[in-house]
């Protein structure tokens, strides 16, 4: 039974799910994420809205019960912070604290009920020297409390996914009771790999949006801005690599670049007439055809551009699940 800290929209949650793990309790302070995951998953309904940045073990007991001992703890905490295409960083914003939230709540849970493994996944950025030192207190807060780790630098164009994404996952086991496992020995298994065209090249024009539309009758999400810069209007559209730098036009024929839509960046469409709409966009991420978005177009666009694709997320938990397998199997011999 896994916990979910900043579970988001629940991409993440969604790869472990399909990797065989149940997911006992989620939690983010988002109410719209927390009403997407739970509408995408209506038996269940396990996440709730809560703000992690100053979490204790006593509150999850409170939210859940002093009876829930996860075996794991998965979770993305908010990261623009430490991301490379965040050109206005500030040291003092309060976001720099949410993986070391993270590290606390695993690290007070595990000293309570032993966890198998924990994983965060974060950007890559927070490798780069000028963030080191703040990973690597991270690290110790989980190494002091029991973990041996090992950093994944993933990218998501590898493992089914139609973008380019670039990814940091820490990956730790319990190193009392797997003292003897080799983390070196964790494998992912790739994926062939997709274009633009392979995502999204199939689907019908996108509603516009506007305060009487109607939902799209393909999807729910599958709206965007309508196109006003003249840009759009230009004969053509807007050409890859003659438009400024805000506005990134994807090529049916590569991958996408990273979805992200805030840090001023237009993603447009390949055919150069328009943005992306959300949907589009959702499975560029890899999410699956009948997952939907609840909130208002910023909220969709604010859940999609920080969700971990699920089909990296899938190959992280079978390299987990298979690397404690094997674990199992020895002991069981």
């Amino acid at each position: 039974m896994l916990l979910s800290l900043f579970c988001g929209a629940g991409g993440l949650d969604l790869g472990f799910e399909d990797a065989g793990f149940e997911v006992g309790l989620a939690l983010d302070k988002k109410a719209d994420s927390v009403a997407s995951y739970n509408w995408n998953r209506p038996e269940q309904g396990v996440a709730q809205t809560f703000d992690l940045s100053r979490a204790t073990c006593d509150d999850i007991d409170t939210l859940y019960g002093s009876s829930f001992h996860p075996t794991a703890v998965i979770g993305g905490p908010p990261c623009q912070s430490f991301s490379q295409a965040n050109v206005n960083q500030r040291s003092d914003d309060n976001r720099i604290k949410l993986p070391m939230a993270f590290a606390n709540l695993v690290a007070g849970l595990h000293a309570r009920s032993p966890l198998d493994f924990f994983v965060m996944e974060n950007v890559i950025g927070l490798v780069k020297q000028k963030h080191l030192a703040k990973l690597e207190a991270v690290e110790k807060v989980l190494a002091d409390a029991g973990f041996i780790h090992r950093r994944l630098l993933l990218n998501a164009a590898d493992y089914g996914v139609a973008q380019r994404r670039p990814r940091l996952f820490l990956v730790g086991i319990d190193s009392k009771r797997f003292s003897d496992l080799d983390l070196s020995t964790l494998t992912l298994e790739p994926s062939a790999p997709l274009t633009v065209k392979d995502a999204i090249g199939d689907l019908p024009e996108p509603t516009f949006f506007s305060r009487n539309a109607a939902l799209n009758a393909h999807h729910p999400n599958h709206w965007c801005m309508t196109p006003r810069s003249p840009k759009f209007s230009r004969e053509g559209g807007v050409t890859p690599g003659v438009a400024g730098r805000s506005f990134k036009t994807l090529s049916w024929a590569k991958p996408s670049i990273t979805v992200a839509y805030g840090h001023r960046e237009v993603h447009v469409h390949p055919d150069g007439r328009r943005r992306l709409s959300v949907y589009e966009a959702m499975l560029l991420q890899g999410f699956p055809p009948q997952y939907e978005l609840v909130g208002n177009l910023s909220s969709q666009i604010d859940q999609v551009s920080e969700a971990v694709p699920p089909p990296l997320a899938k190959a992280v938990a079978n390299g987990v699940q298979r690397l404690l397998s094997a674990k199992r199997l020895d002991r069981a011999a």
